[in-house]
């Protein structure tokens, strides 16, 4: 079948795109972070911000990249940018993360409040119940770290659909408490989340964050999610609108496929 007209056109534009090394340079960069600036860029390539900003604008009419005010997030990268050599991971000796028990659910209202008032992590505006959060959450994919005791923060999943082909879908949700980002916190439950889902068979992880959320967007980048797509002003948040960057992580290959269905009062 001869290729369209509209889709050759398509492809020449993206070729077009890249028809300049610091474009390709750039895409290679933006796609290996996820998420970065323009500023960033340029000091990276060390090219004039000017300059770095007329080659992103080029990347974005093709949809490479998004560009929201000062911040660049990957749409689409080319196969070999994609891919980054992988680090030993470094968790932080003071957090200690454990499966949630019934005596935390204080502290974790608490602090998904801490997150409702940054205005950055969710589009809820109160705190959802105990017997609402206990109800969504899957049972074996509730963590919380401490810190001296104390809970810093916590993680778990909803499944993403009742039906039983997205068995091993789920949603993310990570929370860290006022005073304790920055410590890696984020970064040990993480690695607790994504180790959990793959040992019960989850094969996809998924989360929606505000595009202005660029701590949460590098720290799920650094776990292994990429960014999908960029949902424009998907909704409204005290009367204004957001986008929010569609990341997602896929088990490897080999992790053994879940065989139960969610529960059925649970809807995507």
């Amino acid at each position: 079948m001869a290729l369209s007209q509209e889709n050759a056109d398509a492809y020449a534009a993206s070729f077009g795109a890249l028809a300049d090394a610091t474009r390709v340079r750039l895409l290679h960069s933006v796609a290996a972070s996820g998420e970065t600036t323009v500023e960033a860029l340029a000091d990276e390539l060390g090219i004039g911000p000017a300059a770095c900003a007329g080659h992103l604008r080029t990347l974005a009419d093709v949809g490479f990249v998004g560009l929201h005010n000062e911040s660049v997030v990957c749409r689409r990268g080319f196969p070999q940018v994609t891919t980054t050599t992988a680090k030993p991971l470094r968790l932080p000796d003071d957090v200690n993360v454990r499966p949630l028990l019934p005596r935390d659910w204080p502290d974790v209202r608490r602090i998904y409040a801490e997150g409702i008032a940054t205005g950055l992590a969710t589009f809820e505006t109160d705190v959802p119940s105990r017997a609402a959060l206990d109800a969504k959450w899957l049972p074996d994919q509730r963590w919380v770290a401490e810190v001296d005791g104390a809970v810093a923060g916590w993680a778990a999943l909803t499944a993403a659909s009742s039906r039983p082909c997205y068995a091993g879908v789920a949603e993310t949700s990570v929370y860290i408490a006022d005073g304790m980002r920055g410590r890696g916190v984020g970064k040990a439950l993480l690695h607790q989340q994504v180790s959990g889902a793959d040992a019960a068979g989850i094969w996809t992880l998924q989360s929606a964050i505000f595009a202005e959320n660029t701590a949460s967007l590098a720290l799920h980048h650094a776990a292994g999610f990429r960014t999908v797509g960029i949902r424009e002003r998907i909704a409204r948040l005290n009367g204004r609108w957001h986008d929010t960057v569609f990341i997602e992580r896929r088990a490897p290959s080999n992790a053994r496929v879940r065989a139960s269905a969610p529960p059925a009062d649970q809807t995507g």
